[in-house]
């Protein structure tokens, strides 16, 4: 897929970035028969060999899988997470010192520069976008109406998940369409005394199911041998058995296969090209990431997939006599209305009853319960708008991992062998209302190695999603104290409530009707620029409160397949 000696300097297409939305940009165009070159600023990683830990177990890390301190200094925000800086994932995210950006407000700007990008190390939860989530702001006078109701998506969501694979229960719920799903992983007994109880204890339509995520259960998919998930639970790491969903096993090599792709790794797009005569984008303009060497590509179509903030800061340094202030943004609108899910509130408690019941293998999902506020009737709160979910699910841990004595010594092998108590935790997600004054700008008095202005983020949660993490907690301990768990205990961490965090970073070049209000129509085109397309977070005109991945993918394949026609027919 690197080779850079084979180089043209015009294509039908150009793909910048290779995670979620430039892979399935990147197999839909080259299907299509389009020549593509496929640009990513970060280094190359191919599928299996470049996942050094992949099959390492405990005690092969040298500090017990824990962040060094050398890696906390170069990686300060990315270690906010408390979790990507450890030894099993943290060579695929970036270096802070390397790659900077600026807080006027914090924001946990979680990045992973590499082929593939965050498609390796994302949590899979996939879920749709209902009529609920479409027509929210419409009927509530927030932001703008989306250009698009699902009807309009719902057969590229069912494109997509019947070539990604995706696993769960479908519960006809409005709020939550069913999807193409392969069979549910199972609840353990834990949770499955949960689900009864909440569906005993509340009227109001609340319950709970297993996660839909994209892991193959049964059968196989299209890719590099993916075969079912074996429950290692070390999905971050890479997946050797490409069971879970990610651009490296699955739609790159798809696209590689057609003959029409071109990839270029360690190519920093920091600006399209416009012809003012044309009024359509002729290339982009290129850093070589190690040699800094400037390049140019040409195209007749264009791709933005480089991530939410990435695509908006390209669109922003893309500067022409038409466009002064950034390309497409006539509206003002570009980087504003930055969104994401706010979490880290809900509650725990223990289980008790259940000492003869062990876990077997290490599911790589958890339990999911579905928005069930301000769905209409009972379940409306005059307090907040919108809803929220929850994730988490019940683990029962070794009590020789909780008790140092317990590490080493005679009664190790006994001890081992004794399990620990069960505790449960439900993690609420909540929508995010979008909002101008959340935004992120470009400093020139700030450049990065390359000499390119650095990222500035001014945002911040509202009122709003303050108002619902009362409620969220609220429920959570309602919830685990209908089913008798003990010590239940609510929580909100107001030290992990800045955005950025939840890693669903969106809505810096929102979809609208109207261009004087929006940056992108309803095929994702820049509304005065329509080879530009933007397919990547950016493009989200609401947050919903589940995780949007999914949404990135259909999205990507129904303009990919409307840029190819538009090319058959001349129209770009």
């Amino acid at each position: 897929m690197d080779n850079k000696s084979e180089l043209l300097n015009e294509y039908d297409a150009i793909v910048v970035g290779t995670g979620i939305s430039g892979g399935w940009a990147a197999k839909e165009l080259c299907e299509n028969g389009l020549k593509t070159l496929v640009l990513e600023r970060g280094r190359m990683v191919k599928h299996i060999e470049d996942y050094p830990t992949a099959n390492m177990d405990p005690w092969d890390f040298p500090n017990g899988n824990v962040a060094t301190k050398e890696v906390k200094e170069r990686k300060p925000k990315q270690h906010r997470t408390g979790y990507v800086t450890r030894p099993e994932t943290e060579h695929f995210f970036v270096d802070d010192m390397k790659h900077p950006y600026n807080e006027d407000r914090r924001f946990d700007w979680i990045r992973g520069y590499h082929v593939g990008g965050r498609s390796l190390m994302w949590g899979r939860q996939s879920y749709r976008l209902s009529d609920i989530d479409f027509e929210a702001n419409l009927k509530e006078g927030i932001a703008v109406d989306w250009p698009v109701r699902y009807k309009d998506i719902e057969p590229w969501y069912d494109k997509v998940e019947e070539f990604i694979g995706v696993s769960g229960e479908n519960l006809g719920l409005k709020q939550l369409p069913d999807q193409k799903l392969l069979k549910p992983m199972n609840l353990n007994c834990v949770e499955e005394e949960l689900k009864t109880k909440i569906a005993e204890s509340f009227d109001d339509g609340r319950l709970l199911t297993i996660g839909r995520t994209a892991h193959i259960t049964e059968g196989s998919k299209p890719g590099l041998g993916r075969s079912t998930c074996q429950y290692r639970n070390r999905c971050a790491r890479g997946c050797p058995f490409g069971a879970y969903f990610s651009s490296n096993s699955s739609t790159l090599p798809v696209a590689e296969a057609t003959g029409n792709m071109t990839l270029r790794p360690n190519s920093i797009v920091h600006e399209i090209i416009y012809d003012d005569t044309t009024k359509k984008a002729t290339g982009v303009k290129v850093i070589d990431a190690e040699t800094k060497e400037v390049f140019e590509f040409k195209a007749k179509v264009i791709f933005l997939c480089a991530s939410a903030i990435a695509s908006a800061a390209i669109l922003l340094q893309s500067k022409s006599e038409r466009f002064p202030n950034g390309l497409g943004n006539d509206s003002g609108e570009l980087g504003h209305n930055i969104m994401d899910h706010h979490f880290h509130v809900g509650a725990r408690a223990k289980a008790e009853g259940f000492e003869d019941k062990i876990n077997k293998g290490r599911r790589a999902n958890g339990l999911y319960i579905p928005r069930f506020r301000n769905l209409g009737g009972i379940t409306d709160v005059k307090e907040f708008k919108r809803g929220y979910g929850y994730q988490g699910g019940a683990t029962r841990s070794d009590i020789s991992e909780l008790v140092a004595e317990l590490k080493y010594g005679p009664k190790l092998k006994e001890e081992i062998l004794k399990p620990g108590e069960w505790n449960v935790n439900l993690l609420g997600f909540g929508e995010t209302l979008p909002d101008h004054k959340n935004r992120m700008y470009l400093d020139y008095n700030k450049l990065d190695e390359w000499g390119l202005p650095t990222v500035t983020f001014d945002a911040d949660f509202g009122e709003n999603e303050l108002a619902m993490r009362k409620d969220m907690r609220e429920q959570a301990v309602k919830m685990l104290e209908a089913a008798g768990f003990k010590d239940v205990e609510g929580y909100d961490l107001a030290e992990k409530r800045a955005m950025g965090l939840g890693i669903h970073e969106m809505g810096t070049a929102r979809m609208g009707h109207d261009p004087k209000t929006s940056v992108l129509n309803k095929y994702n085109q820049i509304h005065a620029c329509t080879n530009v397309y933007v397919t990547d977070g950016a493009f989200m005109t609401s947050a919903a409160c589940h995780n949007p991945s999914l949404g990135y993918m259909a999205f990507t394949a129904r303009a990919a397949n409307h840029a190819a026609e538009q090319l058959k027919k001349n129209n770009t």
